[in-house]
């Protein structure tokens, strides 16, 4: 940004450049908003799908359903899209829709705050500052890594990385690896290290369920079928209420008996020990915590140079990871599986309300809005991926999709009303969050 750009009046800002802030900007643009800037921290575009990189990663949605509504892709390599091919589709749909100037790359949020005087939001970046009517948070929860406190963790000589910041460079051919945590990164990642390690000893707390993943190239004769518009609407439709089920499922428990059932036969084809059979069988419902998809995962557990352990990590002393049932076992590089940090976005302590107080504050450990939207004491913020929106058994798209329509209904009411300030009343959001 040139010096002459420092400090700017403008109409929108939209805080990150992933999938919901690509989505803001293209809305805005339809909306015939231009006087907008969009904030990357980082220096490219992509969100999530530019930060994880580790082996195997990929999507647990069909790609046809992960996706914009309004951008579809008739040619995805497989049904389940992976990392590189879903970021290339983000850049290309930002491509298509010229949305490289409004993007600020290199520029993270340090603050902003509400001037209830001017009626507006003072924004500021180590590259200037801005002033704007409307700010839309689109920082997304799969985002910032969860670190554990681990004592000795520190002083460990050998190599430790969290999954998400997957250190390519370093080789791990040979090497004694844990692996700490079982959920959805560690599953597709887990089978494409396997065969490389010298051994691989898996720190599970909590087992989750796991489906078979469908997965498997599109044909030629399926490109050219979802070239049809109508045929692609149907098939994103039919995905949308195949997914959805789940979410019948977990208001009645008893219907998800039978996706149960399937997860444990593939556990028996594929794991002979009753032992291990019995380490990774959970002891919930299905649904209760996010289901998995894998085909691989199981069986990479049965290799003999993989060992579960069904115990959280104590500590380390030196190169000896001693995990909470007292097993030690020496360690070459430790990968960190441990999820994100998806209670509240990250820029919650940068947003500074009408009363002096950040979004964490206010949240106070339990974030509270309006349709995971709007939040009270809050004028004229946006959040896309806001609270109780984080779900476990659809696509994310779909989510972003609602959310960035009633933003845009919201920012079109005011315009064409002359409205300066808009704001959820904290009895109304109260009375959601009751029926939440």
């Amino acid at each position: 940004m040139s010096a002459a750009e420092t400090s700017r009046q403008l109409d929108v800002v939209v805080v990150g450049a992933g999938v919901s802030g690509i989505g803001a900007a293209i809305k805005l643009l339809d909306n015939g908003i231009q006087d907008f800037v969009v904030l990357e921290k980082a220096e490219a575009l992509g969100g999530t799908w530019r930060d994880n990189t580790y082996p195997g990663c990929a999507c647990d949605v069909p790609s046809h359903l992960y996706s914009y509504s309004f951008a579809q892709k008739a040619d995805w390599s497989r049904v389940f899209a992976r990392q590189s091919e879903i970021l290339d589709y983000i850049r290309d749909t930002a491509k298509q829709h010229q949305l490289e100037p409004y993007i600020h790359y290199s520029e993270p949020l340090e603050s902003a705050t509400w001037d209830e005087t001017a009626m507006q939001w003072q924004v500021k970046t180590p590259k200037g500052r801005y002033s704007a009517r409307v700010l839309i948070s689109c920082t997304g929860y799969l985002h910032e890594p969860q670190m554990p406190k681990l004592p000795g963790l520190e002083k460990f000589p050998g190599k430790v990385f969290h999954s998400s910041r997957w250190d390519h460079a370093h080789k791990l051919d040979g090497e004694r690896v844990a692996v700490i945590g079982t959920g959805a990164s560690a599953i597709q990642f887990i089978p494409e290290i396997q065969p490389k390690v010298r051994s691989l000893t898996v720190y599970q707390r909590t087992p989750h369920w796991v489906l078979p993943k469908s997965d498997g190239k599109i044909s030629a004769f399926g490109h050219r079928m979802l070239r049809i518009p109508y045929f692609t609407q149907a098939w994103r439709k039919m995905l949308y209420a195949g997914f959805e089920t789940f979410g019948i499922g977990f208001r009645h428990p008893s219907l998800l008996k039978q996706a149960q059932r399937m997860s444990y036969g593939m556990m028996e084809r594929q794991i002979k020990d009753p032992a291990l059979r019995s380490k990774v069988t959970p002891s919930y419902t299905l649904g209760c915590k996010r289901v998995l998809l894998s085909n691989h995962y199981y069986r990479a557990l049965t290799k003999p140079n993989v060992e579960v352990r069904a115990t959280g990590v104590d500590s380390l002393r030196g190169r000896t990871l001693v995990g909470a049932d007292g097993s030690e076992r020496e360690i070459d590089t430790i990968i960190l599986a441990t999820g994100f940090q998806v209670t509240e976005q990250p820029s919650s302590s940068h947003v500074i309300g009408k009363d002096g107080r950040s979004l964490s504050q206010v949240f106070s450990g339990s974030p509270q809005g309006y349709r995971g939207t709007t939040v009270a004491g809050f004028p004229n913020l946006f959040l896309v991926l806001g609270p109780n929106l984080a779900i476990g058994h659809n696509s994310a798209f779909v989510v972003i999709e609602s959310q960035l329509a009633y933003i845009m209904s919201a920012l079109r009411k005011m315009r064409d009303k002359k409205i300066a300030r808009v704001e959820v009343l904290a009895e109304v959001q109260a009375a959601y969050n009751e029926k939440v």
